[in-house]
């Protein structure tokens, strides 16, 4: 072995399977781009058809048009699109970062102290059970028409879902894994941060991907029901005004944060879940 390292040449076997890595890696690179290319494909063609049917298959004053739209967001973008952009983003992202870290804290004391779980099981599902929309006009009275009562409701929809996430996930890691860590000398921290948590994280990190548009409805119901700003104000007002390019204007607009906050959480995936098989990984983050 050691006349190999010197001379710089590889061991008997190992050509093959670097030369299988490189391909390995071209295949994926190809398999991307055309995944990419397919969904050009696909979206163009979806907004050909919309824009070739506004005027012959339906009205325009009711369905708009991609042009229509993409005028209508120039010149928005020009006005006060950022201003209203903003004050959504800052209640969904306090309001869905709350939410999620409370959820998991909880689920995860609750799963620590199995006994506490039992008797707030069903007081936490009657809470559960309470459809949050249903408390926004509540909440604004509580806290106001400001951003607080937009906040209190996204982090609400996060919350259960994080929760509930995280407790499963905690109580289905198999047992065989904490007694090999027992065996192994591990402390009760140790075999929680080192094989209980990621053990659990895909359950954590899908409710997290799932709580993203749950807290942004949350955040544009509360703009619904009473805001002076906000893309769910903005929403609201060209549709009172049957301007229905203005809001699907908004609702693209939304659709693109959606897309943002899920691509940072995929990039958070990849990260916590890289100790995984690639196909195990790849398997979970299949639909981004």
């Amino acid at each position: 072995m050691a006349s190999t390292e010197v001379n710089g040449t590889l061991p008997p076997g190992a050509a093959n399977v670097v030369d299988d890595v490189k391909a390995w890696e071209a295949h994926e690179r190809r398999e991307r781009w055309r995944l990419m290319i397919v969904r050009i494909i696909l979206a163009v063609v979806l907004l050909s058809i919309w824009e070739y049917g506004t005027g012959r298959w339906f009205d325009a004053l009711w369905f708009s048009s991609p042009l229509r739209v993409a005028k209508h967001l120039w010149t928005w973008a020009q006005d006060d699109l950022l201003m209203h952009l903003i004050i959504t983003l800052r209640e969904t992202f306090i309001g869905y970062s709350c939410g999620t870290l409370l959820g998991i804290m909880t689920g995860a004391l609750l799963a620590r102290f199995a006994f506490v779980g039992k008797v707030l099981d069903p007081f936490i599902l009657a809470l559960n059970g309470i459809p949050r929309i249903a408390l926004a006009p509540l909440f604004i009275i509580w806290f106001g028409i400001g951003e607080p009562s937009k906040i209190v409701l996204a982090g609400m929809l996060s919350f259960f879902l994080c929760f509930y996430a995280t407790l499963s996930g905690l109580r289905s890691v198999d047992p065989a894994y904490l007694s090999i860590a027992q065996v192994m000398g591990a402390t009760e921290r140790q075999t929680f941060f080192k094989v209980v948590l990621p053990a659990a994280s895909p359950w954590i990190i899908t409710a997290m991907k799932i709580g993203v548009p749950f807290a942004l409805v949350g955040a544009i119901v509360g703009e619904f029901m009473a805001a002076t700003a906000g893309l769910g104000f903005k929403i609201q007002l060209y549709t009172a005004q049957f301007d229905t390019t203005g809001a699907v204007t908004g609702v693209l607009v939304l659709m693109v944060v959606v897309i943002a906050f899920n691509t940072c959480l995929n990039r958070l995936e990849s990260h916590v879940l890289r100790w995984r098989p690639e196909a195990s990984a790849s398997g979970s983050s299949e639909v981004q």
